[in-house]
């Protein structure tokens, strides 16, 4: 029952801090704008960029990844159960990147998952998820392309994780957050492939 009980909480909590729009408040905030009606209708930092700059872009990135470490940080401090096998960590870490990408409060939309995910990585493993947030820099700023960095990032993530003998269901988690990120990308990747893809910078 006490596992059951701390599953439910976990999953709860953490999806609901994953829900909290960063990018929906700070663009609602300081414009009055709906970020969902602006360029790809994402609420995330790339599509707040659109809007309202660069400082703003690194703001929300930073405020995303924040959300996304802090459910699984806790997790990890208060937890009592599953610990060795590091499984509540996780489900915090999946319902956080699930609430981001499909807010309560916004009617089941949101963003990418992919700062936030980059949080979770870092609050698990943060060799990994320092890793990831280095190939993302990299990649986007020699292509230009920041849905090309976040699909080659998290990517990398599983094998990181492997690399580093992180427990066996981290590495699972950063599997299926690299295939979520990618169907998340889904139309990122057609626009790469036409060569319509927004550029981060021309």
């Amino acid at each position: 029952m006490e596992i059951l009980k701390q599953i439910l909480m976990v999953f709860l909590g953490s999806y609901l801090i994953g829900s909290i729009p960063t990018g929906y408040i700070v663009v609602k905030l300081f414009t009055g704008q709906d970020i969902r009606t602006v360029g790809s209708g994402s609420t995330g930092a790339t599509n707040v960029k659109r809007v309202m700059g660069k400082k703003w872009f690194f703001a929300v990135m930073i405020l995303d990844a924040i959300k996304g470490a802090l459910p699984v940080v806790l997790t990890v401090i208060f937890a009592t159960v599953l610990k060795d096998i590091g499984l509540l960590p996780v489900i915090a870490a999946v319902s956080v990147i699930l609430g981001h990408s499909k807010s309560l409060f916004l009617n089941f939309t949101g963003g990418k998952s992919v700062a936030s995910g980059v949080g979770t990585l870092l609050a698990l493993n943060w060799q990994a998820g320092l890793t990831v947030a280095a190939v993302w820099a990299v990649v986007t700023w020699v292509s230009k392309y920041v849905s090309l960095g976040s699909i080659v990032a998290l990517t990398l993530a599983p094998i990181l994780m492997w690399i580093l003998n992180a427990p066996i269901a981290y590495i699972i988690y950063a599997l299926i957050a690299a295939i979520y990120v990618v169907y998340l990308h889904r139309e990122n990747i057609k626009r790469l492939k036409e060569g319509t893809e927004n550029k981060v910078r021309e």
